[in-house]
């Protein structure tokens, strides 16, 4: 049976477990639409309102299921809106698939309408990608493209299709092999390498573990806590580590870097052994690279063998999968009591980050004449926690300070229930990526935690989110400032305002008005000033069947604190 290339590649979606495609249509991507409207009973079309939102849309859908996110957009403007979320996927290891229609293969290079090549603008943004040619070759191109987006280190692909490659029609090849030369993602590690790091911890006597997104992207959570809970190590964790290992736990001692707490610094200065697990020693943790974990050894375990020694040298290097190698470590030690650390072996090194723990929590001046940003998260967190149940509440974030208050007041205890966008820092971010999250889980409940200049800049999604009753909530922090970068001119440039100040003049009502923007989308929304309305607001906003704004007026002058300044140290923490 013949099929066009458009349905071939719809089908081929199907057979991949495809189940959502977040997809605005276009001249050059027209087939393509019309195939999926055959398949509607099998794939669920969102469309957003920004191709930028549908592609950061499907990356809240991969990160809330672990599977590859889809996103589907004509040629041209509509491709190169796409380019943000590719980034935004490659850095932070994100498995998505973007589909692009192309104009006819005898037009490509004329700069013919709505033309731009954007195989050669993404190249450097994407795991992979392809111009496709022949409409015999979509069957394999599509598994090779999920194939590579899931395995390794998860990342982005891009599909460009032309428009007379989709309208052509043979009889396809569903089962093609794979033309992946070179690609071996899947490496096993030696049980040597993995007993020279268990000989290492026994040595050690101040050991920490700093572990990174790659513990969730490796489903190595429960691992990663059995493998801590055995050893004794408190663990550390990065911004895209936060739910990796429960925060409540008594051995986290939270997040580290710029924005982290000051005992994880301090416990990541002092140690003696570094078992960097899933990590990439990303700047914002590091800081003076020199000056970072010197005082001890390293253990550097991640999928992708280009993030070792790229920043820091390991003493141990190890390229695999960190899953299996915290299972294999832990059937060592099951089989051999001599191949773990004593017990209570680092009890003195935790009594002494307890200290500093005591000596240092995260601390905010709480006022009773306005709602603080750090009061509202973590008040939130526990109105959830008493209420719905954090493991049912997924959040997102857009990018400033609310994003880093957020990683330092809410509380993950379970993976996958915390994206943000870290690696690129895109702003817009949270909104999308909570309806994505929605649409992969339609029965719990998903907040985008966001401020007032991220959430402008893809708010028409809430047309989305009312149209395809996905019912998302959003806590936005409203200072009218673009905060974090007003925060580093207070620190760093004498409180010169250049142009972070949102509103329209001191003597205004905030603006704009979100509560009037919302409800011109027919979500519901509220805007609160006054602390004793608080916890009454957050109850409506977690209540309501229709997606919710929830607009806070907050002061702009606090900062994120504590924080190291880039390319400096945990000796020049700032704390107040």
């Amino acid at each position: 049976m013949q099929l066009s290339g458009a349905d071939i590649l719809v089908q081929s979606l199907v057979r991949h477990g495809v189940d959502v495609v977040f997809a605005y249509p276009g001249g050059a991507s027209m087939p393509l639409h019309q195939a999926l409207t055959r398949h509607k009973d099998r794939i669920r079309t969102i469309l957003p309102r920004h191709e930028q939102g549908g592609g950061f849309a499907a990356e809240g859908y991969a990160r809330a299921t672990g599977r590859v996110g889809v996103c589907m957009a004509t040629s041209g403007p509509g491709a190169t809106n796409f380019v943000t979320c590719l980034a935004d996927a490659k850095m932070d290891s994100v498995p998505i698939l973007a589909i692009t229609g192309q104009v006819k293969t005898p037009v490509i290079g004329s700069d013919a309408f709505q033309e731009t090549p954007i195989v050669e603008v993404c190249r450097a943004v994407t795991k992979h990608h392809y111009l496709v040619t022949r409409t015999q070759d979509i069957s394999r191109v599509v598994k090779e493209a999920f194939h590579v987006a899931s395995t390794g280190r998860p990342g982005p692909v891009i599909i460009d299709l032309p428009k007379d490659i989709q309208d052509e029609k043979i009889e396809p090849d569903w089962d093609p092999p794979m033309d992946l030369p070179g690609y071996r993602p899947d490496r096993k590690v030696a049980p040597a390498q993995l007993e020279a790091v268990l000989t290492l911890i026994r040595q050690s006597k101040r050991p920490i573990i700093y572990a990174g997104g790659g513990i969730i992207s490796a489903a190595a959570s429960s691992w990663l806590r059995m493998f801590a809970e055995r050893t004794g190590i408190p663990v550390a964790l990065t911004v895209h580590g936060l739910g990796g290992f429960p925060s409540e736990h008594f051995l986290c001692v939270q997040m580290l870097g710029m924005h982290g707490t000051p005992y994880a610094n301090y416990a990541i200065n002092e140690a003696d052994l570094l078992l960097a697990f899933g990590v990439r020693f990303d700047d914002r943790v590091t800081g003076k690279v020199s000056e970072f974990a010197k005082h001890g050894k390293i253990v550097h375990i991640d999928i992708d063998p280009s993030e070792i020694n790229k920043i820091k040298q390991a003493s141990i290097p190890i390229v695999g999968d960190i899953q299996q190698c915290l299972r294999s470590m832990l059937q060592i030690m099951d089989n051999d009591a001599d191949q773990a650390p004593s017990r209570n072996a680092f009890a003195e090194w935790i009594r002494r980050i307890e200290g500093w723990r005591e000596q240092e929590p995260l601390r905010f001046q709480d006022r009773q004449d306005a709602i603080l940003p750090q009061y509202a998260i973590h008040r939130m967190w526990e109105i959830i926690r008493d209420r719905n149940g954090l493991a049912d509440t997924i959040v997102t974030t857009g990018v400033g300070q609310h994003q880093m208050w957020a990683a330092q007041y809410y509380r993950f205890n379970t993976p996958r229930t915390w994206f943000t966008s870290g690696g690129l820092g895109a702003m817009g971010f949270g909104l999308p990526a909570a309806i994505g999250a929605q649409a992969a889980f339609p029965d719990k409940t998903v907040i985008d935690i966001d401020g007032d200049g991220s959430f402008v800049m893809n708010i028409q999604e809430l047309a989305c989110a009312y149209c395809e009753r996905l019912p998302v909530k959003v806590l936005l922090l409203n200072n009218q400032h673009l905060g974090m970068v007003m925060q580093w001119e207070d620190r760093f440039y004498e409180s010169n305002r250049a142009h972070t100040y949102l509103g329209a003049g001191p003597q205004e009502e905030p603006y704009p008005d979100f509560v009037k923007i919302a409800r011109g989308f027919r979500c519901n929304a509220k805007c609160i000033r006054h602390k004793e309305d608080f916890d009454d607001a957050i109850i409506e906003m977690l209540d309501s069947k229709v997606p919710y704004v929830l607009d806070v007026l907050v002061p702009y002058q606090e900062h994120v604190l504590p924080m190291i300044p880039g390319g400096m140290t945990v000796r020049d923490m700032i704390k107040a």
